[in-house]
């Protein structure tokens, strides 16, 4: 049997997925990762340990199952800051897409460079690539003064399976240096961000085989030596090939720790105001729409284990309960529509009434509401999909994924394999690497369910997402009086 390894690099999991010869997918594991937060706004991880989560993870895949993996593909966290001295030694922890400390320096980006909206297809945000350099310069010049490599974070987990220094277009992307249009660094965007345009990585597209599975790595993972390693993709990209979302018009949503609204287009679609990130995709002549919000479906998981109580048992209340206290879902920050660093999450209209189920439902119609917000942003850019399909671990709630529907007005369908994601994408990346075509491997799934948008519950949801809307001035303003 022939085998594809995929290796997402999450924020709180490394997932690895074997998927066959025909795309479907043969089983997954996964290991987890943990977050250093070592000031207000912060968010790093160590890279060496995504390389042990990924070590852990292969060892939890049958032996037999290795042996037959006969290339390897990749996918990870986009934005991360990986600085690597002239050894490919890490000289600090990542600072991780979550991160927020680089707001000023995003003003600054702007003022020196305002065309830069134009040329990496989003305005500058603290938890791209870019800012953060020019956070490094001005407060820790020790470690600016060290590098001589940058890296994302499933690149330097390919520098450690292959060797070489490389990255793909949509992961590039996601840095603020790249200029989309022409698919290249842009030396100006580098030189208005403290940054040497030498320290970044070749650019491959997600198909090309960036080098072949060393000794060392082959014997730390337990897989065969020499298998080509394709560049793979950023994790957006890559769960777009693993849902078949590689033509114009194709479009999904993501439901992780971060969530995702993404449409494939044919050409460059850059729309600055509306903050929707226009980006190159991982394969050629694409390239995507994309509204990204730093919280997805993680509100949800913050709200249970802060009551101490299991998510399904909360949701299962949520189902029950009636609408009570609004939420705003921004835990740390958003992106899409706001751009707004510093803004943070709150209940509104808690009593002593209100129970577990009822502030669950209010976190998720929250999660509903980011979506429509991405929606109406995407729509000021020029694109409003009526069907879309979904990934990720929040799709394991029909109650979340019908409210979705509902207040977005279009068709969701699940997959069986809604789950893996861009591990899936980044095994089948590694299948075209190795011959196969797109159009034979980038298949959509079959949809195990559709979610068809009720117009009474939407009617009802209204006033309540109305509401939702005038949440975020409310806090700004307490924002700006707590200074």
């Amino acid at each position: 049997m022939t085998l594809l390894l995929g290796i997402d690099i999450g924020t709180s999991a490394v997932k690895l997925c074997l998927s066959d010869a025909s795309g479907g997918v043969v089983t997954s594991v996964d290991a987890p990762l943990s977050l250093q937060t070592p000031f207000p706004g912060a968010s790093e991880q160590e890279p060496d340990a995504w390389i042990a989560a990924t070590q852990s993870a292969a060892h939890r895949l049958d032996e037999n199952l290795r042996a037959q993996v006969t290339a390897i593909g990749l996918s990870g966290q986009m934005h991360g800051a990986v600085l690597l001295d002239a050894s490919h030694a890490p000289i600090r922890p990542a600072i991780l897409w979550n991160d927020s400390r680089a707001a000023h320096e995003c003003e600054a980006l702007e003022a020196a460079l305002p065309e830069i909206g134009q040329i990496a297809g989003v305005p500058p945000m603290p938890g791209f690539t870019a800012p953060k350099l020019m956070w490094l310069a001005e407060h820790a010049p020790k470690d600016h003064v060290r590098i001589a490599h940058i890296m994302l974070p499933k690149d330097y987990v390919g520098l450690f399976l292959h060797g070489n220094l490389a990255t793909d277009p949509s992961d590039a992307a996601g840095t603020c240096w790249f200029d989309q249009q022409a698919r290249i660094w842009s030396d100006k965007a580098c030189a208005a961000s403290a940054t040497k345009s030498e320290w970044l990585p070749p650019v491959l597209h997600g198909t090309d085989i960036a080098g072949a599975l060393r000794p060392v790595a082959a014997e730390a993972l337990g897989l065969p030596e020499g298998i080509p390693v394709a560049a793979g993709a950023g994790d957006g990209a890559a769960g777009a090939v693993g849902i078949g979302a590689v033509a114009a018009g194709d479009g999904f949503i993501s439901l992780g720790t971060s969530g995702q609204l993404f449409v494939t287009t044919d050409s460059y679609r850059p729309n600055p105001a509306s903050r929707i990130h226009a980006y190159a995709h991982t394969l050629p002549d694409l390239w995507f729409q994309m509204a990204a919000m730093l919280n997805g479906a993680r509100p949800m998981a913050w709200l249970a284990d802060l009551l101490g109580r299991p998510i399904p048992d909360l949701l299962a209340e949520a189902e029950a309960a009636d609408p009570g206290p609004l939420f705003l879902p921004y835990l740390t920050g958003e992106r899409t529509p706001h751009g707004d660093a510093e803004i943070r999450a709150g209940f509104w209209g808690l009593s002593e009434g209100t129970t577990h189920g009822a502030m669950m439902r209010a976190v998720v119609e929250a999660i509903a509401f980011s979506f429509a917000d991405a929606q109406a942003a995407m729509a000021d850019a020029g694109t409003k999909p009526d069907r879309l399909l979904a990934i990720g671990g929040g799709t394991r709630s029909d109650f979340l994924l019908q409210m979705i529907a509902d207040v977005m007005g279009v068709e969701l369908g699940r997959s069986d394999a809604a789950e893996v994601g861009p591990a899936l994408g980044a095994a089948r990346l590694a299948q075209i690497a190795t011959g196969a075509s797109v159009e034979e491997v980038a298949t959509k799934p079959e949809v195990s369910r559709w979610f068809t948008p009720n117009p009474a519950a939407a009617e009802a949801m209204s006033r309540r997402l109305k509401g939702y809307r005038a949440l975020y001035p409310a806090l700004k303003s307490v924002n700006t009086a707590l200074g």
